[in-house]
């Protein structure tokens, strides 16, 4: 089916804008213009805004917030993936700091026990296996110690595990300090990954998402700039779309042959 005009310079629009383009938008943009043209405006609020009309972090930055919403654990939405690394390494990235915005991604899985291990802590409470945290050991004191320089921080979170499981706790210390202490991007930097992956849709985990907003500011950070990163992982709803508007396509065209 031909493109209407309407439709032919949205899509020249939407191309010029966000420099991708693929049969999921071809779908949308079949389907209905109308919603295609206010994704549009939405997902390009990053790229326009500020004193000179192009955001507020440089373009490869903005890419690794797309890279770390799409890759995390929780989303693995591999065309996003694709594109956006792409689009990093068009905008200078190299592949040392795209393979740490991965490996700060890989970490998402420890808030399994950022969450579970204060309830275990309460269930053996709860249960009379346990009335107060022990002191720490040495050994305990030491791993705190080491966490603390190597990341950054402290937070209370850290206590339970590194009491019920001191030797687990320190594999997560050198597992998680790998981009701190050989990594290329500035701690900044880092600190919005984070942000990145805690605050989308698909994970929505509180504690680290004020944890690193915090560390993002002690680090230079604007509120700009953590904004940004927020209305960036904010379009990752439109992927409910890409995947599906290509289905329904499909569907309505053997509909309209049968």
């Amino acid at each position: 089916m031909t493109l209407t005009e309407r439709q032919a310079a949205l899509k020249d629009e939407f191309i010029k804008k966000r420099g991708t383009w693929g049969q999921s938008w071809e779908s949308i943009l079949r389907l209905d213009p109308d919603f295609l043209e206010s994704y549009l405006r939405f997902s390009t609020v990053p790229w326009r805004s500020g004193p000179d009309g192009t955001g507020y972090l440089e373009p490869k930055v903005k890419e690794f917030i797309y890279i770390a919403a799409d890759a995390a654990a929780t989303h693995l939405y591999e065309p996003g993936i694709r594109q956006h690394v792409r689009a990093a390494i068009e905008q200078g990235a190299t592949a040392d700091e795209l393979m740490e915005v991965l490996e700060l991604a890989s970490t998402l899985g420890i808030h399994a026990c950022n969450i579970g291990v204060p309830l275990l802590l309460e269930v053996l409470e709860e249960e009379g296996k346990r009335t107060e945290a022990a002191p720490l050991d040495e050994r305990q004191e030491q791993l705190k110690a080491e966490f603390t320089e190597k990341r950054g921080y402290w937070h209370p979170f850290w206590e339970g595990l590194l009491e019920l499981d001191p030797e687990f706790f320190a594999s997560y210390v050198d597992f998680s300090s790998v981009p701190w202490t050989k990594g290329v991007l500035p701690p900044k930097v880092k600190e919005l990954v984070y942000i990145a992956f805690d605050a989308s849709a698909t994970h929505l985990y509180e504690p680290g998402m004020k944890l690193h907003m915090r560390n993002a500011i002690r680090y230079g950070a604007t509120v700009e700039e953590i904004m940004e990163v927020l209305e960036i992982v904010s379009v990752i709803g439109i992927h409910g779309c890409t995947v599906a508007a290509p289905i329904l396509q499909e569907e309505l065209d053997n509909t309209n042959r049968g």
